[in-house]
Formats: structure tokens, C-alpha cells, sequence
């Protein structure tokens, strides 16, 4: 059987395949957004001194952390329907992943918050700062760069999940390519294309990350630039320590034949 890669048949979808990947794009940047701002509240809530408020707030996320996300959607989509609940297929998605992305960011962000000392608390209690002040200052901002990369990675991971959303045919990028490769029975290029594509949208969601991270998370470039300066100056330490020894080495060398040789001039003064 002989067959051979072709992608000729695939040039005219390719404004519908950005169609997609700009939905996806999209939904996963509202979802994003969203889903951080529910999870921080949920993390605080769930460390709040209201056990039914931590309870609720841990039944959440354990119905959320322990169903799949597929089953979310249709309980979205079709189980409220059936009550008479309509919307539109975009809302359901991003309205779901806004839900799955919030647990998973509530439990991220939670162990973040567990991680600051709980002396920082309490000097700033002393110094007087308000209930918010600690919570943003000394509590959330350190705890957000401190789990940022998981924060990432599950961005990242919300975003290829996106694709459960074809199956309410939401017109994604999964979406899209299911009818490019039924109209052309190019199965194999239409789904490498595709996986191309979720490969740039997932080093575009990284690079816009890493450029947040480096905007907003100050202290970090402030200690990257500290440790390059150490480095440096340990650097130039020893290289000034090498060539002193250096020097030491090649002024011990010369000093045993300038004696040998005033010796011998003492010898011959005496003999005389």
C-alpha cells in the first residue's frame, strides 16, 4: 500500500483553521483570567476560619479535581437544558473551563499560601497593616511567584483540554479540524496540522506567561541580577587569586639562585 504525505488539499481551510485556533485562543484566555481570580478566592476562602465556608469551598474542589471534564460540559450544555437552561455553546465551554481551571488554581495557589512563614503574618499584624494589605502584600504576591510555573503548566493544560468542546460543537480548533478531515479524507495531515497548531498556541500561552512573570514579579529579576553580580565578582576573585599565585610561584623561583649567587660572592670576599 503506498501512500505519501499531501497537504495541497488542505490550503484553502486554512482561514478556518485559524478561525479555530483564534476560539481556542480566546476561550482559554477568558478561561484563564476568570478561573485565577475564582481559584485565589476560593484558596483564601478554603483556609478561612468558617469550617462550612472551607467545607464548601473543599467540596468544590474535590467534585471538580475528581470528575472529568468532558462529563462538566454536558452537565453544562445538555443537563441544564433539559431544565429549560439554554446557552450558547461558547458560554458553556468557557463557563466550564472557568470552573475546572478555578479548583485546580484554588489548590495551587493554596499551597503557595501554605508556604509563607507564618512570622511574616505576624510582623506585619505588628506593624499595623490591614487584613488586605497582609493578604496581598505578604501573603498572595510571594505565594503567586512561588507556584507561577504550575500556574503555567495548568494554563497550558486548560487550554489543550479545550478540545472536549468540539463534542457540543463548539467550532475549536478540534472542531474545525473533525470537519476539514471529512470534507477532504486527509486524516493524517489535517490532524498533524492541528497538532502543529496546539503546539504554537502552547509556546505562545508559555512566552506570554514568562513575559507576565518577568513584568509583574520584580524580586525576581532583582535577585537574578544579584546572582549575576556574584557570579561576576567571585569570577574576577579568582582570576586575581590565580594570578597572584601566579606571581608567588615566579618570585619563589627566582629567590633560591639570587642567594646561591651572594653566597658565592661572600665565599670568595672571605677566602681573599
Amino acid at each position: 500500500m503506498h501512500f505519501s504525505l499531501n497537504f495541497a488539499p488542505l490550503l484553502p481551510y486554512w482561514p478556518v483553521f485559524l478561525e479555530g485556533a483564534w476560539l481556542t485562543l480566546r476561550m482559554t484566555v477568558i478561561a484563564v483570567v476568570i478561573g485565577t481570580a475564582v481559584g485565589t478566592l476560593v484558596a483564601f476562602a478554603k483556609r478561612s476560619r468558617r469550617r462550612w465556608l472551607a467545607r464548601l469551598c473543599s467540596l468544590y474542589i474535590e467534585a471538580v479535581r475528581n470528575t472529568p471534564f468532558l462529563v462538566q460540559i454536558f452537565l453544562l450544555y445538555f443537563g441544564l437544558a433539559s431544565v429549560g437552561v439554554h446557552m450558547p455553546t461558547f458560554a458553556a465551554s468557557v463557563i466550564a473551563m472557568v470552573i475546572n481551571i478555578g479548583a485546580y488554581a484554588a489548590e495551587i495557589i493554596r499551597a503557595g499560601l501554605e508556604s509563607v512563614p507564618r512570622g511574616q503574618i505576624e510582623a506585619a499584624e505588628c506593624l499595623g497593616l490591614s487584613k488586605w494589605r497582609i493578604a496581598w502584600h505578604v501573603m498572595l504576591q510571594p505565594s503567586i511567584e512561588k507556584v507561577y510555573p504550575a500556574l503555567t503548566t495548568q494554563f497550558i493544560l486548560m487550554m489543550q483540554a479545550s478540545a472536549m468542546a468540539s463534542q457540543i460543537s463548539a467550532e475549536e480548533l478540534t472542531a474545525v479540524a473533525n470537519t476539514v478531515q471529512s470534507d477532504t479524507f486527509r486524516s493524517l495531515e489535517t490532524y498533524i496540522v492541528v497538532a502543529a497548531l496546539y503546539l504554537g498556541l502552547s509556546l505562545l500561552v508559555k512566552l506570554v506567561a514568562w513575559a507576565a512573570g518577568e513584568y509583574f514579579f520584580k524580586r525576581r529579576r532583582i535577585v537574578r541580577r544579584a546572582a549575576a553580580q556574584t557570579a561576576q565578582a567571585a569570577r574576577r576573585r579568582a582570576a586575581a587569586s590565580r594570578a597572584a599565585g601566579l606571581l608567588n610561584a615566579s618570585g619563589n623561583a627566582g629567590t633560591p639562585g639570587a642567594s646561591g649567587q651572594s653566597g658565592t660572592n661572600a665565599a670568595q670576599r672571605s677566602t681573599s
